[in-house]
């Protein structure tokens, strides 16, 4: 009994002091709930701020979680690629040229993650729009917050109609066009004239490596596919034609400026005609072929009409069309006979490149430089066969003006013999046919090759009887029969062995050779031939013995000699004999006619008159030597500026088309 009451104390005893433990955790807990408790008081009135928007039973809120999660999935995966497009930024405002590659295959993820926005952005926020109105309809949210929420969906929906990236894509694509310009501009160096080698194959290598157009190429895919062509061809002509104008700026091409009214006649600017032909010929198979092709290589993807246009404009920039100005310049000049040359000389030019012209400027962008060489051409052929009909007419229209005074060949006489010869050369001849056949075909006339020779026959049939005109012009005999021997020497001469003497035939240049003999034989007879008929011996030898009288005879005879020598040496130093064989020969003749019969009458009559020095100077004004002398020095050429050929003043005004043509005496002479 005993046993088990201790027993009972000692089970109390352990249940006593294990509440005791207890109570003690209790207090312990309770001693640190009391912060808590405290915490949860401060909490309380935001959590039921939350919760208060929802105002449903557990069944309605239990219907509309389907619709929240249908909506939330779109939206997380916009805010997704939000995240992707921003994590974009670093690598797309780095400078493209350290991994082109890898900057247009960022800049491609990102115009993928935009289109992807682009599409999808809408349909989260329609999504969104939709709950709203479920919870509108359902009362389950507060309406205040209902509004707030549709507040900022239609921000939303207003801001997807706009940048999505921030601009990101804008400063990406800029970037991309500054890389265009540098590489162009760096890989863009002027081409020398002294790197063409004349007639080498036309196709130019291109002027650029091909890695660098590989990279422009990649560049230019991307700029297109956001709309930036038009700004990719701007800045492509603006460099390339930049760099076309640096190589023809080395040539000093301000000659293409000149106008008109800055120049007298086609001869003071034929120099800049020789220069624009080898100039337009560089230009044409060096620099725009060189453009041509590089056109084609950067934009042959994109198409035909692109790279056609882009070369055009850089070809218009460059200078093309101060080339054809120029020419055009030309044609309106005043016309002359050298301009004809040098209109063949233009057509000439222009035909060489007439298979690059129609390859490089043949398509529909280049109408305007098409334009533009038609008119040049037409204007070239136009004035070229108006001048060659008109030189007949020009040489008959000199026939009334009097002849040169020193007897010499007329300019127009030397003129149109060289002339002549130019136009039948190997260099003339077949571009002035095919600019006449051409000209006749415009017309519906056809061409033969006779009426070219007829005409230039006729021409010199014109200047042949000029001379003959000329010869009976003039009032004094020995200057006459002076004149008709040096133009009938020069006919021969200048023309034997050329195009024209060979069409003249050998019979028509030894008439001339003959009619020069002849005159010549005239002109001795009636001028120095008779000067030694004054040193007569008559009536000396009588009077052997009286010296006094023989004196007298000797002094007259000597003093008629020199009054009739100084006379004629006087008006003939003024004479001109051009052609130095004929001027020898002539002069020899004279020396032999005068010389020795002057010597002899010297040497056995000049002691009369040399036995008193005061005599002797006035009689015996001459020695042979000196006489000699001055017979072999006459008819000399007087020294001239240039030794150009220069044509006679060919002026004309035009009246209904038919020129009225007007020389003056300086054109023959």
């Amino acid at each position: 009994m005993e046993a088990s009451r201790i027993e009972n104390l000692i089970r109390a005893k352990k249940s006593l002091k294990i509440s005791l433990e207890k109570s003690k955790s209790v207090g312990l807990a309770l001693e640190k709930a009391g912060p808590r408790l405290d915490e949860i008081g401060v909490r309380l009135p935001s959590l039921g701020s939350a919760v208060r928007p929802i105002r449903a039973e557990k069944d309605a809120l239990a219907a509309v979680g389907g619709h929240i999660n249908r909506a939330v999935g779109p939206a997380a995966a916009v805010l997704k690629v939000f995240d992707a497009v921003h994590g974009l930024e670093k690598s797309l405002l780095s400078d493209p040229r350290t991994d082109l590659a890898g900057y247009l295959s960022v800049l491609k993820r990102l115009q993928e993650a935009l289109r992807f926005l682009g599409d999808n952005c809408g349909l989260a926020i329609q999504w969104l729009e939709d709950i709203i109105e479920y919870l509108e309809d359902n009362s389950v949210a507060d309406k205040v917050y209902l509004a707030n929420l549709k507040k900022e969906l239609k921000n939303l929906r207003e801001s997807q109609h706009g940048e999505l990236d921030g601009g990101l894509l804008d400063a990406a694509l800029s970037k991309l066009e500054d890389e265009f310009r540098l590489l162009l501009g760096e890989n863009s160096v002027p081409l020398p004239m002294a790197s063409a080698s004349g007639d080498q194959a036309c196709i130019a290598p291109s002027p650029l490596p091909v890695s660098v157009v590989h990279k422009l190429q990649a560049i230019l895919g991307r700029l297109i596919a956001n709309d930036r062509l038009d700004r990719c061809v701007g800045i492509y002509v603006e460099v390339r034609s930049s760099n076309v104008r640096a190589s023809l700026q080395a040539l000093n091409l301000d000659y293409l400026e000149i106008s008109v009214a800055e120049f007298n006649d086609v001869q003071s600017i034929e120099g800049y005609i020789a220069q624009w032909g080898k100039h337009l010929e560089f230009a044409v198979k060096h620099l725009f072929e060189a453009e041509y092709k590089l056109c084609n290589d950067v934009f042959e993807r994109i198409g035909l009409d692109v790279w056609m246009g882009c070369f055009s404009k850089i070809a218009a920039q460059a200078g093309i069309l101060a080339f054809l100005q120029f020419g055009k310049t030309v044609t309106e000049s005043k016309k002359d006979p050298i301009k004809l040359l040098k209109l063949l000389d233009i057509f000439a030019s222009l035909n060489k490149l007439r298979l690059d012209f129609n390859r490089l400027f043949g398509g529909a962008p280049c109408v305007e430089i098409q334009n533009l060489t038609r008119d040049l051409i037409k204007s070239v052929i136009d004035g070229a066969a108006e001048i060659f009909w008109e030189l007949l007419v020009q040489v008959e229209l000199q026939r009334p003006n009097p002849p040169p005074m020193d007897g010499n060949v007329p300019r127009l006489v030397s003129f149109i013999t060289d002339y002549c010869n130019k136009l039948l050369g190997d260099d003339y001849k077949p571009i002035l046919t095919q600019v006449l056949i051409i000209h006749r075909s415009w017309k519906r006339q056809s061409f033969q090759e006779k009426l070219l020779v007829n005409e230039i026959l006729n021409i010199v049939k014109a200047v042949e009887q000029n001379v003959e005109t000329w010869i009976k012009a003039y009032d004094d005999p020995i200057l006459s029969n002076f004149f008709a021997m040096n133009n009938h020497w020069h006919l021969c001469k200048h023309l034997k062995g050329t195009k024209l003497g060979e069409l003249l035939g050998d019979s028509w240049l030894r008439e001339h050779e003959e009619y020069k003999d002849y005159y010549s034989s005239f002109f001795l007879r009636d001028s120095w031939g008779k000067l030694p008929g004054h040193l007569s011996r008559e009536g000396l030898i009588l009077f052997s013995g009286g010296r006094a009288t023989a004196r007298d005879l000797v002094k007259k005879r000597l003093k008629k000699f020199n009054e009739v020598f100084e006379e004629m040496y006087a008006k003939q130093t003024s004479w001109i004999m051009l052609e130095r064989d004929l001027r020898e020969k002539t002069c020899q003749l004279i020396v032999q006619a005068v010389v020795p019969v002057y010597r002899s009458y010297m040497q056995n009559y000049g002691p009369l008159v040399e036995q008193d020095a005061a005599v002797s100077t006035k009689y015996a004004k001459y020695t042979v030597q000196k006489l000699e002398e001055m017979l072999l020095c006459l008819y000399r050429p007087r020294p001239v500026r240039h030794g150009s050929l220069r044509s006679p003043t060919f002026s004309a005004k035009y009246g209904n088309g038919v020129p009225d043509l007007r020389r003056t005496a300086s054109a023959v002479v």
